[in-house]
Parts: C-alpha cells; sequence; structure tokens
C-alpha cells in the first residue's frame, strides 16, 4: 500500500487496487482465445518455464524454430508477448515473473 496522508487518501488508494484486482481476476476468468494465450495461463498457474514448456511439449507443438519448445521460447513469449495474446494476460504474467525474481519460488 502506498502512503497516504488521510482517509480519504487511504480509501482512494484501496478502490483503486479494488478496481485492478477486479480486472485481472475478470482476465483470468476467460478462456484462452489462441494457443499463445493457452501457454501464458499455463504459465501463470504454475510460476514455471519449465512446467510450461512440459506442457506444449505435451500437446506436440514445436517452437517457431521446427524444435522442441523450451523454457527460453515461454520466457521470449511473456517478455515480448504476440499480437495474440490480451494486453491484461501479458500484465499478469509479467507481475508473476516479476514476484519470482523478488521473492524466488514464491507467487
Amino acid at each position: 500500500m502506498k502512503p497516504y496522508s488521510n482517509i480519504s487518501e487511504l480509501i482512494e488508494t484501496l478502490e483503486s487496487e479494488m478496481k485492478l484486482l477486479t480486472g485481472q481476476i475478470t482476465t483470468l476468468k476467460k478462456e484462452p482465445q489462441s494457443f499463445n494465450e493457452q501457454v501464458i495461463y499455463k504459465y501463470i498457474d504454475t510460476g514455471s518455464t519449465g512446467k510450461t514448456k512440459d506442457f506444449v511439449r505435451s500437446l506436440g507443438v514445436k517452437s517457431e524454430r521446427g524444435s522442441l519448445f523450451s523454457s527460453g521460447d515461454v520466457s521470449k513469449l511473456i517478455k515480448d508477448g504476440a499480437d495474440d495474446i490480451s494486453s491484461e494476460l501479458l500484465a499478469i504474467a509479467r507481475k508473476v515473473v516479476s514476484m519470482k525474481n523478488k521473492n524466488g519460488k514464491h507467487r
């Protein structure tokens, strides 16, 4: 929570955070609209590029290079995005990456 100088500011901050969280929940409740979104949902679910890579490989999908899908491909997708991934979903995935980098394996 960010600093505040009075209750009115605190209420405004909390309402803003609620609006953000409600939007994130709405985004996460949606069904994936593309394969790339399915990959991003899996990453958000597991918090692991390795587990996400294993998921993609289990589907028999190869990378753009024509080789087996790698953890690096998952990271690249999160970092660079794709035209068929919603910006809201990418923002959540990037937040998961940030949380993992700050806190290790914790989400």
